[in-house]
Order: structure tokens, then sequence, then C-alpha cells
């Protein structure tokens, strides 16, 4: 805030101030705290949550276990580790996990079922990282000892790979269904879940009512810090909450993290029709131009394109960064942009400015 006063004090207004900045879409985990939030994680109450007794720590927990209509919720300090406490809850050594072939769960997280589990994989190849219970049905191990039992179906939502695609409802519905008739767990990666819900209009307590255990992460798009919550019922977060302590997740005076994200779920849920807005102006912008081949559907806040003809990915994203916009280059060919609450709209009308001038 003090440049921006300077640059006021100067008679250059916001609009100076904003093209000065670098605009980094290269993921919403680049969010800086509000001052709003950073006034709410000061005045923190806290204590131990080892113990159980920080006050603001079970304040989130509870507030988001209600939201999504679970009996329980855990803190923790990321998404990955959520991910893969429901999975080691879920799992036996020897045991197999479906999921989407481009799912944070098999290609992001270090190993971590192999590693954390025992388990192994059953990647599909879905719909821009959605499954279809037609598809999982064909994957599902039968009663036969030359096959490892399939104990768990790992679904994310929103899909990063998939350029931020939502799942239909229903589809889950049918999933969870075909997980209840062959006594298969059913776990959501809802990293960015919250835009699910914005860009489909869906309440949270819908999915608390499907799945067996959710992930949740504050430190995306509704840009609290650090921290993810893990939901379900009583008895599998106490045993979470177990695994949780032999990873190394136990945090003690954890309330001040807490803090921010209680801010971000009370106060930064709908703003993300923002981010969305500002994901299809730079899309629109972008199928211009005649370098630029597919673009995927874009539903929520992301971008994942297609650089054709003389670039190669790597070559656009050096080339926005001569321009201070950073981004992805996810493959020879493909880039990814990422917008969130640190992008404003006069930065999107100056990118937009620079992509109609690039030849």
């Amino acid at each position: 805030m003090i440049f921006v006063c300077l640059f006021t004090e100067l008679g250059l207004g916001l609009n100076a101030y904003f093209c000065c900045m670098t605009i980094d879409l290269r993921s919403d985990t680049f969010t800086q705290p509000t001052p709003e939030m950073l006034e709410a994680m000061f005045l923190a109450k806290v204590g131990d949550d080892v113990f159980g007794e920080d006050p603001t720590v079970n304040e989130l927990e509870s507030q988001t276990a209600n939201m999504f209509g679970t009996e329980a919720a855990l803190f923790c300090p990321s998404g990955t580790m959520t991910n893969q406490i429901a999975i080691k809850c879920h799992t036996q050594p020897g045991n197999e996990v479906i999921c989407d072939h481009m799912s944070h769960v098999y290609i992001y997280e270090g190993g971590g079922i192999a590693f954390n589990s025992g388990s192994q994989v059953r990647p599909l190849v879905g719909d821009r990282g959605r499954l279809n219970a037609a598809l999982v049905a064909t994957a599902i191990n039968n009663d036969d000892i030359h096959k490892p039992p399939t104990t768990l179906l790992a679904v994310e939502n929103t899909a990063n790979r998939g350029g931020g695609s939502c799942y239909d409802f229903n589809e889950l519905i049918a999933l969870h269904q075909l997980c209840k008739e062959n006594h298969i767990g059913f776990h959501l990666d809802g990293a960015r879940i919250w835009n699910a819900l914005v860009a489909k209009s869906e309440n949270p307590a819908q999915y608390g009512q499907i799945f067996d255990s959710i992930s949740v992460c504050l430190s995306k798009g509704l840009g609290a810090p650090v921290g993810s919550l893990l939901l379900g019922k009583k008895d599998f977060i106490k045993k979470a909450r177990r695994i949780r302590k032999v990873m190394g997740g136990g945090m003690r005076q954890a309330g001040y993290l807490a803090a921010a994200g209680l801010y971000a779920l009370n106060n930064h849920i709908e703003r993300l029709h923002q981010d969305h807005l500002h994901a299809r102006q730079i899309g629109a912008a972008l199928q211009q131009k005649s370098f630029i081949g597919e673009v995927l559907p874009i539903e929520t806040n992301m971008l994942i394109f297609e650089v054709k003809g003389n670039r190669t990915a790597t070559a656009f994203a050096e080339e926005m960064k001569s321009h201070q916009v950073l981004c992805i280059a996810i493959s020879a060919t493909h880039v990814r942009m990422v917008t969130h609450l640190g992008v404003s709209a006069a930065m999107v009308e100056r990118l937009v400015n620079v992509i109609e001038g690039m030849e």
C-alpha cells in the first residue's frame, strides 16, 4: 500500500501502479494475504492444536465441516497431506486406487500413494481429468487373488490438468453409487472445489452427502497463505489425526494460520466469479491469435492453451516474461495461466493489450 500511496501522490493513479507490477499467472498459490486477512491472523486466539486446544483451529474445522455437512474436519499444512492422509485411511498395503491419469494425487504428490500407503494406482484416461461411472466400472478388480483389491476411487474437482474443468454433479452421484455397490471408498481432491461450487452454483453440502472424504484447500483461490482441511465422519477424522501426527503434520499454535482460512471462507468465495471472468477475457484474446491453437474450455480460473507455429510453449512463456507476465509451459506445446485475487482488472486489461500486440 506504500507504493500505491506514492503513485497516487505523484498523480499517476492506480492504473499506472498496476501497469508496473508483475502479473503472476503461474498458479493461484502465488496469492498474498490481504491487509484484512493479516489483521485477522494478528488478532487470532491460539492454543496447542495437538492437544486440541487451539480455539481458532477448532472454529475453522467446525465451520468447514458444517459447510459440507460432514461430522468432522482436520486442519493440515497442505492439500498433498490431506490427500495422502485420506488415501492412507482408505487403503492397506497391496490395495489399488483408481484415479484419472492426470490426477494431482498421481502425478504431483511425489509418489506419495506408494510411499505412504504401499498401494498401487490404476490410472484411467478420462475427459479432461474427469472420470465417469462406466469407465470406472471396467477398472474395479473383482475378488481374484491375482489382483490387488480396489478399495478407493479418488476424483479431482476442479481438475488441474483439465484446465480447471468441473464435474457434472449427476456424474459424481453415479460414481458414488458405483463405489457404494462395490464397497469402495470415494475421495474428493477438492483443492479448487470452491471454484467449482461458484462456477456451477452448487452447495458444498451436496458434496458431503456423497463423498467418504473430502480435501479442501484454503491457499489457492481463497488466498490464505497456507492450509487445507480433510473432512469426513468422526471416526475417520480420528484415524486421520493419528496419521497426521505420524507424518509430522501436528502443529502447535496453528490458530494464526487458521484465522487466515476463516477470513478466506467468510470473504473470498463469491469473489471467485471475478477470477473466472478474467480467465475468459484472457482466453478470448488468445483465441484471436493465429499462433494459438486449441484453448481448453474455460470453466473456472484456469487457461490451458496450445502454442503453434514458430513458437514453442517455453518461448511463449519467455516472451510473456519480457512483458512482466509470468506463466508456465506445462509441455512443449501447451501453456497454463491461472487467475486469482492477486490479478486485478487493470492487470487483465494490460495483458490483453500485450496479447493483441503479439504477431
